[in-house]
């Protein structure tokens, strides 16, 4: 199989707890990569994390935090100056008016603080479930659902737990067949499994874990 988003692929969702527990013992110390210290950092990393890796995300904020400490800090920042700064990260122009506008909100309807529900989150623009799921969950320990990213997407659907290309409809469908204390650790192994195996457009089923359990395996 070469194609992104297989279709046509069965359902699969009685063989989730053997898929998933091959998975943890392939990534046993799968983690969040993005780096953070406070619920501030993390929302921005996050938002700057979209269409880049977390790698370069992290060289970014390395400088980024040393010259913006606070909400205030956001709030006040020159966009064309922000954007310099941000600007390998892709998206640039996009992703800092989010990031300021965001800031300013939070001065005016939040107190000053990231807010820590997900009606909340879910009103800060450029925020949407994905990324209001991983500050919830890594920032203030709730967690509310799965974070779906592009990773968390292909393998659903590759390994038969969804037919949905909506992450909302996806993020419902892990979360009726996954232990709520473990959508972070679903989500974490699903994105490193991808990108290290089950990757898009060759997918190396041969070295692949699950391949006996997996309806789009080509083994």
């Amino acid at each position: 199989m070469t194609s992104e988003l297989p279709t046509n692929v069965p359902d699969n969702t009685d063989n989730f707890d053997r898929i998933f527990e091959l998975l943890k013992k392939e990534y046993p110390s799968a983690a969040p990569a993005l780096h953070f210290s406070n619920p501030l950092e993390l929302l921005v990393a996050t938002i700057l994390s979209a269409q880049c890796t977390d790698r370069q995300v992290n060289v970014v904020t390395q400088s980024l935090f040393r010259n913006y400490h606070t909400v205030e800090d956001y709030a006040a920042a020159d966009i064309r100056e922000f954007g310099k700064e941000i600007y390998s990260t892709g998206f640039y122009h996009q992703k800092a008016k989010h990031i300021i506008a965001s800031a300013q909100l939070m001065l005016s309807d939040f107190n000053g603080q990231v807010p820590d529900t997900m009606e909340s989150l879910l009103k800060l623009p450029g925020v949407g479930r994905k990324t209001a799921n991983i500050v919830l969950s890594r920032a203030f320990g709730k967690i509310e659902g799965i974070a779906v990213d592009t990773h968390v997407k292909r393998l659903s659907r590759r390994l038969g737990f969804t037919r949905h290309e909506d992450p909302g409809k996806i993020e419902k469908d892990l979360m009726a067949i996954a232990k709520r204390e473990e959508l972070e650790a679903l989500s974490m192994t699903l994105i490193l499994h991808g990108r290290s195996v089950c990757v898009a457009r060759k997918p190396k089923c041969e070295v692949c874990v699950v391949n006996r359990l997996c309806p789009s395996s080509r083994v």
